[in-house]
Parts: C-alpha cells; sequence; structure tokens
C-alpha cells in the first residue's frame, strides 16, 4: 500500500504547462495510490497568449507537445480530468499547481484561484513548483490568503522578486515546506518535490484519519 492510499489530488493547469512537471508528479502520486484528477480554464482566458492557441478543436497542451488528454497513459486509470464548476475541494486532500507558462491563464481564471484558495483555508495541502507559485501569489491578492505571505517558500529564479513582493520569504532550495504548503524550484527538483508533498499530504491525511 502506497503512502497517498486513498487520497485524492486536484492538479490545475493550463496551455504550455511544463510537460515534465505534470507528467512526473501524476506518475509518482499515482504510484503512491493517490487518484489524480486534471483541471483547467477555458482556453479562452483573456490576455492568455495569442486566439490561434485557442482553435475549439486544439486540446490542452505542454511546451514540448503533451496533450491533454495524454496519448500514452488511459484516462480513467491513474487520472482523470472534470471541469472547474464541477470541481467540489471538499473531495480533495491537496492541490498541485504545475510551473511552466499555464499558470499565465490560471492566475487570470477566478474560479481556479477560489478553488485554490477554498483548499488552502480548509488546510489541505498546497503545492507548486517552477512558475506554478505565480498563482499562489494571485490568489493571495485577490482571495484573501496568505499561501505565500509570511511564509518561506521558493520558485524558479525569475519568481523569486514577485514572491518577495508578495511578502514571502525566499529559500534557495529544491523544496520548502511551511504549514500547509509545498514550493519547488525547478524540474530537477522534481524527486525531492515530490518527496516532500508526499510525506505532508500522507501526514495530514493520517492526522484527519484519527482526529
Amino acid at each position: 500500500m502506497g503512502a497517498l492510499e486513498g487520497s485524492s489530488i486536484l492538479f490545475i493547469t493550463a496551455h504550455e504547462f511544463e510537460d515534465v512537471e505534470v507528467l512526473y508528479p501524476l506518475l509518482r502520486f499515482s504510484e503512491e495510490g493517490a487518484a489524480i484528477t486534471i483541471t483547467y480554464p477555458p482556453k479562452d482566458i483573456p490576455g492568455h497568449f495569442s486566439p490561434r492557441s485557442y482553435a475549439p478543436d486544439k486540446p490542452i497542451t505542454g511546451r514540448f507537445g503533451t496533450t491533454i488528454p495524454f496519448v500514452v497513459l488511459e484516462e480513467g486509470k491513474r487520472w482523470r480530468q472534470a471541469p472547474t464548476s464541477e470541481i467540489d475541494i471538499a473531495a480533495f486532500d491537496a492541490v498541485f499547481l504545475p510551473g511552466g507558462f499555464g499558470p499565465d491563464a490560471v492566475r487570470l481564471h477566478t474560479p481556479s484561484r477560489r478553488l485554490v484558495a477554498e483548499a488552502h483555508r480548509a488546510g489541505k495541502v498546497v503545492a507548486s513548483i517552477c512558475h506554478g507559485p505565480q498563482v499562489m501569489i494571485s490568489t493571495d491578492l485577490h482571495e484573501g490568503t496568505d499561501l505565500v505571505r509570511g511564509r518561506r517558500c521558493t520558485a524558479y529564479a525569475a519568481v523569486q522578486d514577485d514572491l518577495k513582493n508578495a511578502g514571502g520569504i525566499f529559500v534557495d532550495e529544491p523544496a520548502v515546506v511551511d504549514g500547509n504548503v509545498v514550493t519547488g524550484r525547478v524540474p530537477d527538483d522534481l524527486p525531492e518535490f515530490c518527496k516532500a508533498t508526499i510525506e505532508l499530504i500522507a501526514q495530514r491525511v493520517r492526522a484527519a484519519a484519527t482526529a
């Protein structure tokens, strides 16, 4: 039995996500027994890339061509997808925010931000890597949370100033845990980031089961 057996994790991403930052955690969390649901904003988020990105028949696509639905991972086995409007955050133990350019759209999408805020206020784990913390910054600003403000956190180097301006305490480490929030720097740090995320989710699920 894996460390995350019986748990559920919500991935929130969008066009131009960092491929490996979706695929590696999906397989790693699934290996530990977690049920994965992927959701994403509508493809016509205002201000997100050019209208050509929103061709009706174009699936959500990563920077290096990985599509959602995935070509080689059967839907319903290790993962499923659902519209943001159908997500009940109470059904999940954690929210994961991958990086790449997808966070540009997620942070502009009010329903996505509210899901992150609801998860945080309920004490669920919120994990993000690379550019993913940009979503947490916008959630703090628009939804009144403290995902970044006053917390030790990390991200891709280009996001360092944004974290500091948002009141975060930037730490240059592969994975940083502060309360219910886990942050990571770059794809090379995925093993450390996933390990820290798995440990925190497992710890909180065990605590909830014995409360």
